[in-house]
């Protein structure tokens, strides 16, 4: 028999399954991939990678030697799962089909992904900085949940294929284990491009670093240049009575040349020095 139903109905079919196992389900007990001696019992967050703000909904899988029951957490994941269950199929097919089902396009939406992160790396150079911080740090979340999710799923599909208990044929065995393998890649697709967000993360820092720095020079070199300046000012600011310079006729033509000299030659010799 095989079935696709939400979580709350598996009572209905207390007929095919131990009641202790109806129980353990209802208990949310249950890990990545459990295998006893006459059934598989195995449970993934279905991640829909097509809608981001969609959150992570579970999908169980039971299957023995003569039933084959999926139990989903929510309608979406049930619908999801309806739509790639084929018909007159045996539970071998149906459980390769469904995973390879899952897989199918996933390869393209990771393709896409890269060349947004590219795109946007580009569109740094004269965008809003702003705005590429926020999508680095969404960048970064979409791909936790895609690790996550690929994470468990190649879990599910490595279990699957050790067949511990014999329920699998040679055949399934070998096809599940191509589909592991693509899983497997997809995961390290996903590392890599996670490497990729971290290295422009990493340089939109060093970027900003290296500006505060030319600005912190500019602060410098103004501050280099006026100090004197403000030393004479301040020197010639006490008005003592015996200050020949301050009955002088002269003496503030001679202040303002001496002030446009020493900056003159303060910037003269900063930009030898490079510093601006």
């Amino acid at each position: 028999m095989q079935k696709v139903l939400k979580k709350e109905q598996v009572e209905e079919y207390l007929a095919f399954l131990d009641p202790k196992i109806v129980e353990y389900i209802k208990e949310d007990q249950t890990e990545t991939f459990e295998d006893h001696m006459d059934y598989d019992l195995l449970a993934f967050d279905w991640y829909d990678i097509e809608q981001v703000q969609m959150r992570s909904s579970q999908i169980m899988i039971y299957m023995d030697k003569e039933n084959l029951f999926f139990l989903c957490e929510e309608e979406r994941a049930l619908e999801k799962v309806k739509s790639l269950m084929p018909e007159n199929q045996d539970n071998e097919q149906v459980l390769y089909l469904f995973f390879a089902g899952l897989l199918r396009n996933d390869i393209n939406h990771l393709a896409e992904i890269e060349d947004e992160i590219t795109e946007t790396e580009d569109e740094a150079l004269v965008g809003s900085r702003r705005v590429y911080l926020g999508k680095i740090v969404r960048y970064r979340k979409e791909l936790l949940r895609l690790k996550r999710y690929y994470e468990q799923v190649d879990s599910v599909l490595d279990n699957l294929t050790a067949n511990i208990n014999g329920l699998l044929s040679k055949e399934c065995i070998r096809r599940l284990t191509i589909l592991a393998n693509r899983t497997e890649r997809f995961r390290s697709s996903v590392l890599n491009l996670r490497d990729y967000v971290t290295q422009m993360r990493e340089a939109y820092q060093a970027q900003i670093d290296i500006e505060q720095n030319n600005l912190m020079r500019i602060f410098t070199v103004i501050t280099a240049v006026f100090l004197p300046l403000t030393l004479m000012v301040g020197w010639y600011g006490m008005n003592f009575k015996y200050m020949p310079e301050l009955s002088w006729k002269y003496s503030y033509l001679v202040f303002v040349i001496i002030s446009v000299a020493v900056c003159v030659i303060l910037l003269i010799i900063f930009k030898k020095k490079k510093w601006f």
